[in-house]
C-alpha cells in the first residue's frame, strides 16, 4: 500500500523503516501469489497496472475495516496507546505545543508523543507522521482537516526602524521596505496577503534578510532590521512592551487556520482523536491567555469550532 501511494519502493521503505530492495522483494512475492503484476517499473518510474489499483482500493477497504474494529474495541474501556508522531511549526511548537503535551501524558500515559517542529510543510505520508499542526491558508488536500481556530497575524517592526527608514502608509509603500521572509523551499511568505477594506490583496516582498525560522526572524525584528509578518500571539508580549509596533494596522494581514490534519481513515485511530481533541481544546484556552490578558483589541484573535472527531 506504501508504494501505491508514495509512488517509489524507496519512499515506501524510509515510511516503514526498511531498504527498498526487502520492499521490492515483498512486492515481487505478492505479485506471485496473485499470479500478477501490481506495477510497472522503470528505471524513473513506479507506477500501478489496472490490477494494482483494483488490489490497492480492495485493501483499503480491509484496513479500514481493522481501524474499525480496533477503534471499537479501545472505546469499550482500552486507554488509547501506541507512538503518536506529531509535526507542528516551529513558533507555536515552542510556545504552545510543547508546554501541553506534558499535561497531554499525564492524560493519556500510555500514548507516546514524537514531536517534530519545523516550518517546512511535512508530507504526513512520505514522513509516516500521524498528526499535523498547520498553521496556513489550507489549500485543498485528500487530508483530514479539523479546524482549530483562526489566528489573527501583525505587520510590526521596531521603533528604531520606523524612525530610520518611516512608517508605510499604503500598502504599495511595502516595496521600499526591508521585509523580513520566512523562505525554505514551497514557502509562500514572499507573498504577504493583505486587506484592503473588505478585499485581499497579495503584495511581493523582498528584502536583504531570510531565514527558515520564525523566531529568528523576530530576533531581527527586534534588532530593528526591518518589518516582521508574525501570528498575534506569538509576539504579544513585545507589543505590549514597545518593543515592536504594529505597522499598516488598517491593512492587517488575512487571518490563518490553525487545524490539526491526519490521512485519511473512515473513522480515526483512538490514539489520534484523544490527541486532536486535546489540542483543540487547551491550544485555544493558551492562546486566549498569551493574547487576552491586558492588550486591547478589537476583536478575538480565536474563533471556535467545533473540533472533535467522530
Amino acid at each position: 500500500m506504501r508504494a501505491f501511494e508514495l509512488g517509489s519502493f524507496s519512499a515506501a521503505g524510509r515510511s516503514l523503516r526498511m531498504s527498498s530492495a526487502v520492499v521490492s522483494y515483498r512486492v515481487l512475492s505478492l505479485e506471485k501469489h496473485l499470479g500478477c503484476r501490481l506495477f510497472n517499473r522503470t528505471t524513473r518510474r513506479l507506477s500501478p497496472t489496472e490490477h494494482g489499483r483494483v488490489f490497492y482500493e480492495s485493501s483499503l477497504e480491509i484496513r479500514d475495516a481493522i481501524e474499525r474494529a480496533e477503534a471499537r474495541v479501545a472505546n469499550t474501556g482500552a486507554a488509547p496507546r501506541g507512538a503518536l508522531k506529531v509535526t507542528a511549526p516551529l513558533g507555536f511548537g515552542r510556545r504552545i505545543l510543547a508546554p501541553l503535551v506534558p499535561r497531554f501524558r499525564i492524560e493519556y500515559p500510555e500514548i507516546d508523543v514524537r514531536l517534530r517542529l519545523s516550518d517546512y510543510i511535512v508530507d504526513l505520508l512520505t514522513e509516516a507522521v500521524d498528526v499535523a499542526i498547520r498553521m496556513a491558508v489550507l489549500p485543498d488536500s485528500s487530508l483530514i482537516v479539523h479546524k482549530i481556530a483562526d489566528i489573527d497575524r501583525i505587520l510590526c517592526a521596531a521603533p528604531a526602524y520606523l524612525t530610520r527608514h518611516g512608517a508605510p502608509v499604503a500598502i504599495e509603500d511595502l516595496n521600499r521596505h526591508q521585509c523580513l521572509l520566512l523562505r525554505f523551499p514551497g514557502s509562500q511568505q514572499f507573498r504577504w496577503p493583505l486587506l484592503r477594506g473588505r478585499k485581499a490583496v497579495t503584495v511581493a516582498v523582498r528584502g536583504h534578510m531570510e531565514a527558515d525560522d520564525g523566531d529568528i526572524l523576530t530576533d531581527w525584528a527586534l534588532a530593528g532590521e526591518g518589518i516582521v509578518l508574525k501570528p498575534l500571539f506569538e509576539i504579544t508580549h513585545h507589543l505590549r512592551s514597545g518593543a515592536l509596533v504594529p505597522v499598516l494596522p488598517k491593512h492587517p494581514p488575512i487571518s490563518v487556520t490553525l487545524a490539526v490534519l491526519h490521512a485519511y481513515s473512515r473513522m480515526a485511530p483512538p490514539k489520534v482523536k484523544a490527541f486532536a481533541d486535546f489540542i483543540a481544546r487547551e491550544t485555544r484556552i493558551a492562546i486566549d491567555a498569551a493574547v487576552a490578558p491586558r492588550a486591547p483589541r478589537a476583536g478575538k484573535v480565536t474563533r471556535q469550532t467545533n473540533t472533535r472527531l467522530d
